[in-house]
């Protein structure tokens, strides 16, 4: 057995590194993507255009336009000359939102009467509209408490707020993003390896050879399983080097407990796999299969959208699904040194999937070469 199972592994092992291109796939392509993503997927709101349309031309209306075109955030100042223009702004998406000040905004202001600035959001950017609200709503405040400032001397003397961000002091999205990517990606790796493997056999005519040859179904198994796991253990050590000591993410948890998580997520990834492998006749039919599993694996996962977000039999859903469990291991492992215990919680339901997983692919391959 030991040698028959060396050789099946050498085997895959040639099937998937022999070709040139092959090699650069498994390598270059999650780095990219990790460079990329890690860049480009950012939930920050920045070098945004605001519109102004103004009817006022006093002291406070360009205040509020001035500490406006002062923020780090704001890429643009549009002046517009009507409300038709801004209309045309927001449709045109020109701008994010448009600042409106009625002819008696500063004079309001100044002899101490309400005074209103109306701000229309491009609400087809639902996220985006509420952050710059959100700072629309800063600069307002900050022109109120310089027209007021006893009154907001008070307001601050009687109440006050200490904010903290436990894990993530500075709210930096590359915290957050960047240990999700390890899950996201070497899901992504995994299962385009895993799921070409039998249909590469059936569609190179080398199928029927495994079918006459002294292999056992395990042995089989165990051959083309071994290569999508050692290849992602090292693109996964790959990204925690990275990760760490290039992009700056703090990693707090315990490293042996992360690759112990690691395996048993990459074997359910696997078994899935070999499930998609199998039913596929042809290797575009095994890419489409993988493609058809990998989105809704990551909407289901909580990298999106969190879990305690979605319909409650969604969130039962979503219990069978493997990258929900290693992202919660992945995240506290690098941010808030999960301890040991919450990290083996995550990590049974992981190895219960790789069980299933990996018995149901086992079943489905037997009845194929039968």
């Amino acid at each position: 057995m030991p040698n028959r199972l060396r050789a099946i592994i050498v085997k895959e092992f040639w099937a998937i590194l022999r070709d040139p291109r092959s090699r650069i796939i498994l390598v270059v392509p999650p780095l990219l993507q990790l460079f990329v993503f890690g860049f480009a997927m950012t939930l920050e709101v920045k070098n945004f255009d605001v519109g102004i349309y103004s009817r006022d031309d006093g002291t406070w209306s360009r205040e509020f336009v001035q500490r406006l075109a002062g923020s780090p955030n704001v890429g643009r100042i549009v002046s517009l000359p009507s409300p038709a223009a801004a209309s045309a702004a927001i449709d045109e998406q020109r701008v994010i939102a448009v600042v409106m000040f009625d002819d008696q905004f500063s004079a309001n202001l100044a002899a101490r009467r309400p005074a209103v600035a109306q701000a229309i959001l491009d609400g087809r950017r639902s996220n985006a509209a509420q952050i710059v609200a959100g700072y629309l709503a800063t600069i307002a405040a900050g022109v109120g408490a310089e027209i007021e400032p006893r009154a907001a001397a008070a307001v601050a003397g009687n109440s006050r707020s200490l904010i903290s961000h436990w894990f993530n002091p500075n709210l930096d999205y590359l915290w957050f993003a960047m240990p999700a990517l390890i899950v996201v990606i070497s899901m992504v790796s995994g299962l385009a390896i895993t799921a070409q493997s039998v249909a590469r056999e059936r569609e190179l005519g080398t199928f029927d050879q495994l079918m006459v040859s002294p292999l056992r179904v395990s042995e089989i198994l165990v051959g083309k399983m071994l290569p999508p796991l050692v290849i992602g253990l090292l693109n996964a050590s790959v990204y925690l080097v990275l990760i760490a000591y290039l992009f700056g993410v703090p990693l707090t948890g315990s490293v042996p407990l992360f690759y112990v998580a690691l395996i048993f997520y990459l074997l359910s990834l696997i078994g899935i796999g070999m499930l998609v492998s199998s039913l596929s006749h042809t290797q575009q039919q095994a890419f489409l299969g993988s493609f058809l599993v990998i989105v809704p694996t990551i909407l289901l996962s909580g990298y999106a959208t969190p879990v305690d977000n979605m319909p409650g039999w969604l969130q039962v859903v979503a219990q069978a699904d493997p990258c929900k469990h290693f992202l919660i291991v992945s995240e506290g492992i690098f941010l808030k040194g999960l301890p040991p215990l919450e990290i083996l919680h995550n990590t049974w339901p992981l190895a219960v999937i790789a069980a299933c997983t990996l018995t149901a692919a086992q079943f489905l391959f037997r009845s194929r070469m039968e």
